[in-house]
């Protein structure tokens, strides 16, 4: 029985957020059936709540962002007026304040723009958007029977990454539509999603892209931008030293001449995808050694049809998949199980979850991975059931501080997947364990310490945990041991 709760336990730490309540003991009978039963379950990986398009957000924040100019001017204009005119007894700076708009949000006398109710506290439309897409996806993973599925959604959101200070409208909306949907379909369908989502064109900066000889191009003197191409290659499919050359890329980046989108000043359909046939380098392209004619947007969507279904492809994520989930170097068995899965389910990426989990490989007691920063703080949350006590704006500060921002990689390979990048930050933890201890309330750590480690807990943590001085320094002991920093 003790080797069926290791095993439960493992798989909850591994392949999800950690165990809660009873599951270790409610997992022994059959650890991969669960995981299995996870991929099954109805409704996984999405989110139920109701959020805004990545379009709509965009026209949100483009129309706040407008206002927020126009107010500017308007003060800006006042100002002047008030200083060549001041009120008689007045000077130039009492004028001018009391006619400006506020950061309250005062209407400003003369213009058309609407009076917004003073709210001190709350933040601008942009990081309200932002915290609500936040909350949403951080609630999936806390309340998620297991989590197998969510993880996967984080897996794949980091490897086709974009970044919130480039596109902040459309950071939460882009892994809803484009990741979600697709974490267990197809990986043709997922890439395609991802490549023509408006927020990977404007964050890979296709949007500027223009064929040399395209109509667009001769107007306007302009020309290619390679960024979607490369990371299309190098990153999201290939891989690096797969075969391709930079003829290869720049080939590619005149096939994607033309994937834009209509701005978000348009206020009908502003953000949304676009194909612009003026844009579009015209001709046959050649990439790998094969040729694609020139059918506008379709040579597009062929080209990834292609490099989907390519064995360097499949290599590539079978690597990424078994180095995120078992070891920074996995076995060589494991990889090749995976990509031979890959390969023979046309990308079938439920098939290939299913056989990580089913590999022996997989399962290997020596728990190698340290958890990176927004995962451990997912299971401290979970673990300590603090979810509603911690707010969201809370957890991302506490990410940030740890190096992982939320939807802010540092490049557009995404936040690194291996222990050297963030064993460093260990010492950085305490300070947020002991937080989050402090908010829990009621709890026996002894208790959670078997709920939450069950048998990976080695006598020297049990120890440690036993003879802390306070229940905060024992939760927060617990959150810091060995054990519970590694999957």
């Amino acid at each position: 029985m003790a080797r069926a709760q290791e095993a439960a336990a493992l798989a909850l730490h591994r392949f999800g957020f950690g165990p809660v309540g009873d599951q270790i003991n409610a997992l022994a009978n059959d650890p991969r059936g669960a995981l299995l039963a996870d991929l099954d379950r109805p409704g996984s990986g999405q989110i139920a709540t109701v959020l805004p398009s990545s379009a709509e957000s965009a026209r949100r924040v483009f129309d706040f962002q407008a206002e927020r100019q126009a107010l500017h001017k308007l003060a800006q204009r006042t100002k002047r007026e008030a200083g060549e005119n001041p009120p008689s007894g007045a000077s130039p700076t009492a004028a001018a304040s009391a006619n400006v708009s506020d950061a309250g949000g005062m209407a400003v006398p003369g213009s058309s723009l609407p009076a917004k109710p003073s709210r001190p506290n709350q933040p601008p439309l942009p990081q309200q958007l932002l915290l609500s897409e936040a909350k949403a996806r951080f609630d999936a993973a806390v309340t998620a029977e297991i989590g197998f599925v969510e993880r996967l959604v984080w897996f794949w959101s980091n490897h086709f990454c974009i970044s919130a200070d480039k596109v902040i409208a459309m950071a939460g909306p882009y892994e809803r539509e484009a990741i979600r949907p697709h974490v267990l379909g197809r990986f043709a369908d997922l890439l395609l999603a991802v490549e023509s989502h408006p927020a990977m064109l404007f964050y890979l900066d296709n949007v500027q892209s223009m064929g040399p000889n395209s109509v667009a191009g001769i107007n306007r003197d302009k020309g290619l931008n390679e960024n979607l191409a490369r990371e299309t290659l190098e990153l999201h499919t290939l891989g690096v030293r797969s075969g391709y050359t930079q003829t290869d890329v720049t080939n590619f980046a005149k096939v994607l001449t033309g994937w834009s989108w209509i701005p978000p000043a348009e206020p009908e359909h502003g953000g949304e995808f676009a194909f612009i046939k003026r844009l579009h380098e015209p001709g046959d392209q050649i990439v790998l050694g094969k040729r694609y004619p020139d059918s506008a947007v379709e040579q597009g969507r062929a080209v990834l049809a292609d490099l989907a279904r390519h064995p360097a492809t499949a290599r590539h994520i079978a690597e990424k998949l078994a180095s995120h989930f078992v070891a920074d170097n996995p076995p060589p068995t494991l990889v090749a199980k995976l990509a031979e899965s890959f390969h023979g389910s046309d990308g079938d990426l439920k098939a290939v979850a299913t056989t990580l989990v089913t590999a022996d490989e997989s399962w290997a007691p020596q728990r190698q991975k340290l958890k990176p920063p927004a995962e451990w703080i997912a299971g401290v949350i979970r673990l300590s059931g603090t979810e509603a006590i911690v707010p969201i704006g809370r957890i991302m500060n506490a990410q940030a501080m740890l190096g992982a921002p939320l939807w802010r990689p540092p490049a557009p390979n995404g936040f690194a997947d291996t222990e050297a990048a963030w064993i460093d930050g260990i010492p950085h933890r305490i300070d947020i364990a002991s937080e989050f201890a402090g908010r829990a309330q009621g709890i026996d750590p002894i208790a959670l310490l078997d709920s939450g480690l069950g048998p990976l807990a080695s006598r020297a943590t049990r120890d440690t945990v036993a003879r802390a001085e306070s229940r905060v320094q024992a939760l927060a002991l617990l959150m810091m041991a060995p054990e519970f920093l590694r999957r």
